[in-house]
């Protein structure tokens, strides 16, 4: 149905297709059979997606988040796409400032700047201050991009139903993947969500036990300006994380300043993950500053993710299991995460994790690169067909942004002891949780409960055992074929002793026999064990059970 709307940009998108010479797309979109997926290369996919335009560099991005979908080559093609359009004349920019604001522009801002800091494919930023004087960043949307998105949407939708019809399509549910990115995408066009995922995390951040809050820096939000076309936050003065100058800041050692920045930065984040379960799930090196009074800022918070408490548990006994090389515990708690209802052979999950892990077991801890095992248990999981929850790839690629960053930050990093400190006290969190002594009197209360209720728990049950109330319903697979095997031996074993039986009986008669008559009863007796043992030999035989 969609081949009949937008036939423009559908031709346009074919152009590119042919062009870079995706022909497995070319077939689905003309009609064709393609019945199994051929994915271009990573470079070329990615020129692909750069011809398609803005909306599918931020497709791009999305799907750089989802290496529980693409393979690491993938991954690192696609995470390397940045926003690189020309920004949008400041005339068209001025025109959504007026319509957005309650007031006139000149009563609400002192200055803007009309040469933006930044433009990506759906905003671009500028400095202003406020008529209080305050400096602040704009957000702005461009103009148009919802109408762009919209048309992109209903493209990408259409091309996931024709997928769909595949096999490959029905066993990755590219449906629902599908609508996935474009709910990912329709998000991104409203501002005051993300002003309010900035809120929460700055909240969340506040307080810990693990680093000095203050710190770590969130931008606070100007909620009286900010709507879904515009974004109103706090200006922090700073550079990129990567490019900070340590040398020059207050005499202080660079190298023991790099390894405090790091150390913060992964107790800040490994708290979002398994402490708060709302993660800022973009920690590229853009998005991480380093201020001028050399404090850390988190920027851009329209990517986050989430962890409910029981992935978390999970999630912390994965990162032990990992250090530990356990795969069968990696098989078992993959499974425990899985949404898939399709059988998993575990002894083959269980030998895919072994010899994914075997790679590890001389290595050195500090020379283990942590996010590519993850991702590597993602690529087992997903050559297993086992569908995890879309928060996995968010999670996995937040790991690996933030080890990347504090890699070339910090050379000297050594992943493991960074975060051992970090995960014993997770154990220790899940067995005693925040407050020891509730956790403690609950426990106590719960054994007093349970100390109280089983006497009569047990006086219930002998009293049922012994008023022949209790009954026992069993059900055990082979097991008549096991009861007629004993059967058949039981009733053997007594022919064989009646036989002997009677031998013993024939020979006591014939020693003792003073009649011709005890003499013919002795023969008879010998004569029928003697056929009866033949017949029981001929049978045995016949049974094929001799051996």
């Amino acid at each position: 149905m969609f081949l009949t709307q937008t036939v423009p940009r559908q031709r346009e998108i074919l152009e590119v297709f042919l062009r870079n010479g995706w022909d497995y797309m070319r077939r689905l979109l003309t009609g064709g059979k393609a019945d199994e997926p051929q994915l271009p290369t990573p470079a070329v996919l990615k020129n692909i997606l750069v011809d398609l335009g803005p909306v599918y560099v931020k497709l791009g991005q999305l799907m750089s988040t989802r290496p529980d979908l693409l393979n690491a080559a993938y991954i690192e093609e696609l995470s390397t796409l940045q926003d690189e359009v020309p920004p949008v004349p400041w005339s068209e920019i001025e025109i959504i400032l007026r319509k957005e604001l309650k007031r006139p522009l000149a009563e609400t801002f002192k200055t803007v700047n009309p040469i933006p800091v930044a433009a990506g494919s759906i905003a671009q930023t500028h400095r202003a201050t406020l008529a209080d004087g305050r400096e602040v960043a704009l957000k702005v949307q461009r103009p148009g991009i919802d109408l762009t998105i919209g048309q992109d949407i209903a493209l990408i939708q259409g091309i996931a139903d024709l997928v769909a019809r595949t096999e490959f399509g029905q066993t990755y549910e590219i449906k629902s993947i599908a609508e996935e990115f474009t709910k990912a995408l329709e998000a991104e066009l409203d501002f005051t969500r993300e002003a309010g995922f900035t809120d929460q995390l700055r909240r969340n951040l506040s307080k810990s036990r693990w680093f000095d809050p203050t710190q770590i820096v969130v931008a606070e939000i100007n909620w009286e300006l900010t709507t879904e076309k515009l974004l109103v936050m706090e200006w922090l003065d700073g550079v990129p994380f990567l490019s900070a100058d340590l040398n020059n800041n207050n005499g202080k050692d660079p190298a023991v300043e790099r390894k405090e920045i790091t150390t913060l930065l992964f107790r800040v984040f490994f708290q979002q993950l398994y402490i708060d379960g709302f993660f800022h799930a973009d920690p590229h090196p853009g998005n991480l500053f380093y201020l001028t009074d050399g404090r850390v800022a988190l920027l851009d918070c329209g990517m986050v993710g989430r962890l409910d408490p029981r992935t978390q548990q999970i999630l912390t006994e994965m990162l032990l299991a990992i250090v530990d090389l356990d795969a069968q515990r990696c098989a078992q708690l993959t499974l425990q995460l899985s949404d898939s209802a399709q059988p998993v052979i575990l002894s083959r999950l269980e030998n895919d994790y072994d010899r994914m892990l075997r790679k590890y077991h001389n290595v050195s801890l500090t020379q283990i690169n942590f996010s590519q095992i993850i991702y590597e248990v993602l690529q087992v999981a997903r050559n297993n067909k086992i569908r995890l929850p879309s928060n996995m790839g968010l999670y996995a690629k937040t790991l690996a942004n933030l080890e990347g960053v504090a890699r070339t930050f910090n050379p000297e990093l050594n992943f493991f002891d960074e975060v051992k400190p970090l995960i014993t006290d997770l154990f220790r969190r899940q067995l005693l949780g925040d407050n020891p002594v509730r956790s403690l009197l609950r426990t106590a209360l719960d054994i007093k409960s349970l100390s109280l209720q089983s006497p009569r728990q047990i006086e219930l049950l002998l009293d049922r055992v012994t008023s022949e109330t209790l009954q026992w319903n069993l059900s055990l697979r082979g097991l008549d074929g096991v009861r007629r095997t004993m059967d058949d031996a039981a009733n053997r074993l007594s022919f064989s002793i009646l036989v002997g039986s009677l031998i013993m009986g024939a020979a006591i008669i014939s020693t003792r026999a003073q009649t011709s008559q005890l003499s013919f009863l002795s023969t008879a007796l010998f004569a029928v064990a003697s056929l009866l043992g033949l017949w029981l030999i001929i049978s045995t035989l016949r049974s094929g059970r001799l051996r």
